[in-house]
């Protein structure tokens, strides 16, 4: 019987045409470390979508690399990162950043979202302790879009985020890993070119949506600009070949494929959705993204398994368990039909 895979967005390797792109380009030579005449398209290609030519745009090897650069590059010894609790950086990057001397500072997030009033919060809170100074600072803001249950932020809550960060003069940065994913729902009332509006740093996945490796990072405060190359090259961000990230970016960011194949994603991801509703599952969250989280009977588990593979996320109750089955630019009609007709019998 055949199993269909539904565990992440990057178990495939890249969209063909990436592939074929990069083959055609197999013998060029070029210059390394990103200063290639491809990085440069990309980035051109980036910036026209994003409607601005005054951005410094870096292609970094993944998204822990860019998170511990970005974070590390703009904290000071003493200051920390406010993120969810179950941001990326506090629960599954093996405690990158604070391996480089920076606490992360977790607020308790609801269905993995957190708040303007939050944020200020505890900024506020730090400063009128009397202590303060013996204490972590908090020194700038972590988000990601769409959250870690697939959730997504408004473009009012993002605005809110904004003129809190400001109020404590501190940077906003945005975890795009599957921003394409976010960006494309329904649900989304953001575009694109709204970021860098925004944030004052955010990356552009490209690992879970449909490149082989990497992400783009878009610095907008021309602040945080300033010998960035070093801090990517310390923190083992730089690809010599660096070539091969600006002809995956440049390929995404030709004729919209970076949106079609997110759109294609997310689409499969409703279907799947809702054939759990259908069938009485209730879901952890009301995911508009490509992340589905429904609570199953233990019982189920090990049926599911049998052909489908998917991920466990967290208990849910006595005999429960949350679980996730994400779809991706690369999921089939068919692993998703064989899917929702197994749920279905399940009513």
């Amino acid at each position: 019987m055949k199993k269909y895979q539904f565990i992440c967005d990057y178990s495939e390797g890249a969209h063909p045409a990436i592939l074929k792109r990069l083959e055609e380009t197999n013998m060029c030579q070029s210059v390394g470390y990103g200063e290639d005449e491809f990085c440069a398209a990309a980035r051109e290609a980036i910036a026209a979508r994003l409607g601005r030519k005054d951005l410094d745009i870096h292609f970094l090897v993944g998204g822990t690399q860019t998170n511990a650069t970005v974070i590390g590059s703009i904290l000071t010894p003493y200051q920390g990162v406010v993120c969810a609790d179950c941001g990326h950086i506090n629960v599954h990057e093996t405690g990158a950043i604070e391996h480089s001397g920076h606490k992360v500072l977790a607020l308790p997030s609801e269905s993995s979202k957190i708040t303007a009033e939050q944020v200020d919060a505890c900024f506020a809170d730090h400063y009128n302790d009397v202590n303060h100074e013996h204490m972590v600072q908090p020194g700038m803001l972590y988000i990601s879009l769409p959250t870690e249950l697939g959730m997504l932020y408004t473009k009012e809550e993002l605005k809110a985020f904004r003129k809190v960060c400001d109020k404590w003069n501190a940077p906003l940065y945005i975890d795009g890993a599957r921003l394409g994913y976010g960006l494309v729902s329904p649900a989304c009332d953001l575009k694109l070119e709204d970021l860098p509006e925004i944030a004052d740093l955010f990356y552009i996945g490209g690992t879970k949506q449909g490149a082989l490796f990497g992400e783009a990072l878009v610095i907008v405060n021309p602040a945080l600009r300033k010998n960035f190359r070093y801090h990517i090259k310390q923190n083992g961000g730089m690809l010599a070949k660096g070539r091969l990230l600006g002809i995956q970016f440049g390929t995404l960011f030709t004729d919209d494929l970076y949106f079609k194949i997110s759109q294609s994603a997310v689409s499969k991801a409703f279907r799947i959705r809702d054939a759990f509703r259908d069938a009485g599952f209730e879901m952890l969250a009301d995911s508009p993204t490509n992340q589905q989280f429904p609570i199953l009977p233990d019982e189920l588990l090990p049926r599911f398994a049998e052909r489908f593979g998917f991920e466990f996320w967290q208990k849910a109750g006595e005999g429960l368990s949350g679980v996730r089955f994400c779809t991706s630019w690369a999921t089939t009609d068919e692993a998703v039909d064989a899917l929702v007709d197994f749920i279905s019998s399940l009513k």
